[in-house]
C-alpha cells in the first residue's frame, strides 16, 4: 500500500501564486509517475500534470506555462507550482499514483485552491 498527503491549498485571489506538495510512503517502490489531478465544482476530475520517477513531465493545455511539477524522490514527494492563477484553476486538487504491477490506484484526501477574481 502507498499513502498520499497534499499540503498547501488555500486561497489566493487572481493572478497569485501556491505551491502544493504530495508526500508519499508506504512501499513507495511500488509506484513510478505521479500526477495531480483536480476536480471543480459540478465538473468531472481532470489530469493535471503528472510526472515519471525520471523526470518526464505533461501537461494538460489550461495549465501549460503557467504550472510546474516537479518531484524529490528522496523525500518521496511531489510539488506543483501553480502561478498566474485564474478563477477557473478552483477545484479539490488530488494527488494519484498507480500501482506498477496491480495496476491499483492511490489517491490523496484532496486538498482545496480557490481563486477570487
Amino acid at each position: 500500500q502507498v499513502q498520499l498527503v497534499e499540503f498547501g491549498g488555500g486561497l489566493v485571489q487572481a493572478g497569485g501564486s501556491l505551491r502544493l506538495a504530495c508526500s508519499a510512503s508506504g512501499n513507495i517502490f511500488r509506484i513510478n509517475a505521479m500526477t495531480w489531478y483536480r476536480q471543480a465544482p459540478g465538473k468531472q476530475r481532470e489530469l493535471v500534470a503528472s510526472i515519471t520517477n525520471s523526470g518526464t513531465t505533461n501537461y494538460a493545455d489550461s495549465v501549460k506555462g503557467r504550472f510546474t511539477i516537479s518531484r524529490e524522490n528522496a523525500e518521496n514527494t511531489m510539488y506543483l507550482q501553480m502561478n498566474s492563477l485564474k478563477p477557473e484553476d478552483t477545484a479539490v486538487y488530488y494527488c494519484n499514483s498507480r500501482d506498477r504491477w496491480s495496476s491499483q490506484d492511490y489517491w490523496g484526501q484532496g486538498t482545496r485552491v480557490t481563486v477570487s477574481s
